[in-house]
């Protein structure tokens, strides 16, 4: 996540105490000098949805933190920069023990907080990696089937469809609703069948002994169970061009939600991919920029034509076919300047604000890499009853390969490989 909008919101739980600031130019300093003293402080603001996952872990670890709003507080918005070699990447957490993290990760949250994350037994009937909607839906399933399941996820309960700025084409909500609203739900109903969930908690690898499958955490930490589902997703793919990796939170981006705002005012943004996602993402982007300007290495754009047509009658988009990215290109103060593309074998260079990156999607699998059998993507590979090449070990949602990415086909196979699990371990 990065940088911008939001107010001061300093919040303390179990307590849940409230520190209304004289001005907001004064809240990190108050914090500085120890009004909030043995507390973590996060700097962020409050349309990030890592700011967001980061104060519900503490929460949920009943860990006292302060948060700040880095575009209202002069301070923090400073401290930020000095804490990122000039960039503002957001979320920052301080510890008070003086460490610091740049956008962690639950495990790294726990790790720095000394909190063991623990399942309550290490033997469960089914063990399920990932806590998205089909991993959710698997769970609940599970809970009403009286199988003792545990729930693991590296992120945070609800998977990426937590990010998503909204959802306007789920079954139920004829006006749409927020991806996190949605992924609170999924979660408050596994909550009411009491599922066992820990997040912040990734995977190292998994191993059958005998009858049961052994789920190793990075941590490792060995839970045990005669059934595995894996519905652990995917995530974003980069370029791997030059000056990709240095522009990451400095121009360059992989989520319009969580990032659009930073670009309110913009002249042009760039988005690379010209599939469903990437125009999605373009027509969000569109509300922030004068321009926005799509980039397809085919020939022709690939999303759908409703989404096509939006984009031809806007004259705010300007759509390059047949173009790669082949690198970009910073100014002196080390935010992006240029996007370097090739058209047919010219070279030129395009002005920018920001980058989007939307070319697909790597799936989660690296723990299961050697293990089970996977395509050239990376994606699991499974049979007609969702189970893959490891008796016992199943596949739902974005992982598994020819899945449709879809919030509503990943609740289906959750619903699905449930029931395929409970005629396997009926059959043991």
């Amino acid at each position: 996540m990065r940088f911008l909008s939001g107010d001061l919101g300093i919040i303390a739980n179990p307590k849940r105490l409230i520190l209304s600031a004289v001005s907001a130019k004064n809240s990190y300093c108050q914090i500085e000098r120890g009004i909030m003293s043995g507390t973590v402080k996060i700097l962020g603001a409050n349309w990030c949805p890592d700011c967001k996952r980061a104060k519900q872990f503490l929460s949920d670890q009943r860990i006292p933190y302060s948060f700040v709003d880095v575009e209202i507080d002069e301070v923090a918005h400073q401290r930020t920069r000095d804490l990122n070699g000039g960039k503002l990447v957001i979320p920052v957490v301080e510890f008070p023990d003086g460490t610091v993290l740049i956008e962690p990760n639950n495990s790294e949250l726990a790790k720095a907080l000394g909190l063991k994350i623990t399942a309550k037994k290490t033997h469960y009937d089914l063990i399920i990696i990932g806590a998205g909607p089909a991993g959710l839906t698997a769970g609940i399933y599970a809970a009403r089937e009286g199988i003792d399941t545990l729930i693991l996820d590296r992120g945070a309960l609800g998977g990426q469809a937590g990010a998503t700025e909204r959802v306007d084409n789920y079954p139920g909500f004829p006006d749409g609703i927020t991806g996190g609203a949605l992924a609170e739900l999924y979660v408050k109903h596994a909550q009411r069948y009491e599922v066992e969930m820990l997040s912040g908690v990734a995977i190292d690898r998994i191993v059958r002994r005998d009858k049961n499958i052994e789920v190793i955490t990075d941590q490792q930490e060995v839970y045990c169970a005669p059934a595995v589902v894996l519905a652990s997703g995917s995530t974003y793919r980069k370029l791997g061009v030059e000056g990709e990796d240095d522009l990451i939170g400095s121009g360059i981006h992989f989520c319009a939600t969580c990032d659009g705002p930073f670009y309110r005012g913009a002249k042009n943004l760039i988005v690379v991919g010209g599939g469903n996602s990437g125009v999605e993402e373009a027509i969000f982007l569109s509300q922030f920029a004068e321009k926005i300007t799509i980039i397809q290495n085919l020939p022709e754009l690939t999303a759908s034509t409703l989404l096509q047509e939006k984009v031809f009658s806007d004259p705010r988009f300007q759509v390059r076919t047949s173009t790669n990215v082949i690198g970009f290109t910073a100014d002196q103060q080390g935010k992006l300047a240029t996007v370097e593309v090739e058209t047919e074998g010219e070279k030129s260079a395009i002005e920018a604000n920001g980058a989007f990156i939307f070319i697909g999607l790597t799936p989660n699998t690296s723990f299961v890499q050697g293990t089970l059998d996977l395509d050239s993507g990376g994606f699991v590979i499974t049979n007609q009853t969702l189970s893959t090449s490891m008796e016992g070990v199943y596949a739902a949602g974005d992982v598994r390969q020819g899945s449709t990415k879809q919030i509503a086909s990943a609740v289906g196979e959750g619903a699905a490989v449930l029931l395929m699990v409970r005629n396997y371990l009926k059959s043991m």
